[in-house]
């Protein structure tokens, strides 16, 4: 074994039975004993990482999902874990737990096996094709064929390119192959292990909270480590202790009851396309201001520590404006970070006619916006949805929920519909304060110096349905790459970023639970 352990185990040995102690191999010893047991599998753990990736996984198709989770049952049930596929009515739900004799304290892992519908004609690479590239396709990555690669020979700036490499199948890599590298270097877990692992997380985890409720006692940690998202642009290490909410709205502006000429009917009949336009600008101004009367009212003001927080963070503002090619991004001159703890209403996709050479001389009768509203802590989603409705009446629209009527078109001067899309959820942060997370941030200090603490990420994670229902802190790991594509053509995954997974989890779980 080319690690050796700087110090001697003390475990008591009573019975069969392992009770830990305080003392083992130190943080950085372990970080090593991973890093070098990875550098003997490497081959392996990309091949593991490239059979799950190549299984479809759409939360829509439920056989797809099905077979997900029964190929993790394979990959878990190995390792020692006691798993079981949990449902209520939509995608399946693997739960796992790997008990540690002596153990105290509990943590809850979670990640999720489904990814976003893909349009493979705009892929690169096939996305269910997982394809081993030597740099980034914009960079000129080249297809590498991995039977020819021998483990200790993996560029760590390799990327693998698939559907969910980033968004959100690593996890499950990474930490089976964390539990062999400790176990082949005799270091035991501190704590309890469970993990839960989502099955529709794209779909807005819609069963989850049913789940729980149906399982209450399985939920049971210390900690819940939610093991999702992109980290820090910098590329260094980052805790995040808190997400966005959210809500979707569909609105649906109207003209006449049929499409008219717009040269013989423009300048008399109603545009709905201009309609909505007047509609969008009274609810958010062009620095992303939210202009609905009472929307900020409630919103929950960050602490004096998560202030401080963003403030010591790298400011990434011109590394981005520049590899996005952005003159002046909006938020009136504040940092991304500070934005993303804020209220955001956003237009994620509009419907009105065609431009270029689909372009027609008409005016349309309706024309639809999708509108992405963030909500963060002490925004209610049934109280924005009151905000919104009012709002709009107040721009003199007639709101319907429902396709309206030509009577209803008659009577009114400007119709809308709105249409809520899912219940929604709010905003959560957890204190930094707190002992869980204050042993959590100590243990990765350690490990690596420039931790980056972060109170609350832009998107959204299923986070309060864990919430609502349990005392448990919760922390977001997020370990991906900033520039994976998630959700998009060519996601991909770094593969250091795999490696560095590894790294953490098998710090964290072997160190946490220690006196």
């Amino acid at each position: 074994m080319r690690f050796l352990l700087g110090l001697i185990f003390a475990l008591s040995v009573i019975g069969n039975t392992r009770v830990i102690h305080a003392q083992g191999p130190t943080i950085l010893e372990i970080a090593d004993a991973i890093h070098q047991h990875r550098e003997r599998v490497e081959k392996e753990i990309v091949e593991d990482f490239i059979e799950l990736l190549s299984l479809p996984n759409v939360a829509t198709s439920l056989p797809d999902m099905q077979k997900n989770a029964e190929h993790i049952h394979k990959l878990l049930e190995p390792r020692g874990f006691e798993v079981r596929t949990l449902r209520s009515g939509g995608a399946p739900y693997v739960f796992a737990e790997l008990v540690t004799p002596g153990a105290e304290k509990t943590i809850l892992v979670y990640a999720h096996f489904d990814g976003q519908p893909v349009q493979s004609e705009n892929w690169a690479y096939p996305p269910f094709s997982p394809t081993l590239l030597s740099a980034p396709l914009q960079n000129g990555g080249r297809p590498l064929d991995i039977a020819n690669i021998n483990s200790g020979s993996f560029d760590p700036e390799w990327r693998i390119y698939a559907r969910s490499a980033g968004d959100d199948k690593m996890p499950i890599i990474a930490i089976i192959h964390m539990l062999d590298a400790l176990r082949a270097n005799n270091i035991d877990l501190s704590v309890n292990l469970k993990l839960i692992l989502d099955g529709e997380e794209e779909r807005g985890s819609p069963t989850l909270g049913q789940v729980i409720d149906d399982n209450p006692h399985l939920f049971d940690a210390d900690l819940l480590l939610f093991c999702d998202g992109p980290m820090h642009q910098s590329r260094q290490p980052q805790l995040v202790f808190g997400v966005r909410g959210g809500r979707t709205l569909d609105v649906t502006t109207y003209g006449a009851n049929r499409p008219l000429h717009s040269g013989h009917y423009g300048n008399w009949a109603p545009n709905p396309i201009m309609s909505m336009a007047y509609l969008l600008t009274s609810m958010r101004d062009e620095t992303g201001r939210i202009l609905i009367d009472g929307y900020y009212d409630n919103v929950t003001a960050l602490t004096e520590k998560e202030i401080t927080s963003i403030a010591e963070m790298p400011n990434i503002e011109e590394q981005l404006r520049d590899e996005l090619s952005v003159n002046t991004p909006e938020g009136a001159g504040n940092r991304i970070e500070e934005l993303v703890t804020l209220p955001a209403l956003n237009a994620r996709g509009i419907t009105g006619g065609g431009v270029g050479d689909q372009g027609r001389n008409k005016i349309l009768s309706e024309s639809t916006v999708s509108l992405n509203l963030r909500l963060v802590p002490g925004q209610q989603p049934e109280r924005i949805r009151q905000l919104i409705e009012g709002h709009v009446e107040r721009q003199g629209f007639f709101i319907v929920h429902d396709e309206p009527t030509d009577e209803i078109l008659r009577s009114n001067a400007k119709v809308v519909k709105l249409d809520w899309r899912g219940e929604g959820g709010p905003g959560l942060r957890t204190p930094m304060d707190g002992p869980m997370a204050q042993r959590l941030i100590q243990i990765i200090e350690e490990m690596t110096p420039n931790l980056i603490l972060t109170p609350s990420m832009g998107g959204g994670l299923p986070l309060t349905a864990f919430a609502d229902r349990m005392d448990t802190p919760i922390i977001v790991l997020p370990l991906a790459n900033h520039d994976n594509n998630q959700h998009g053509e060519n996601e991909n995954l770094r593969l250091q970023n795999l490696w560095d997974a590894m790294a953490v989890y098998g710090v964290v779980l072997a160190t946490f639970g220690r006196n």
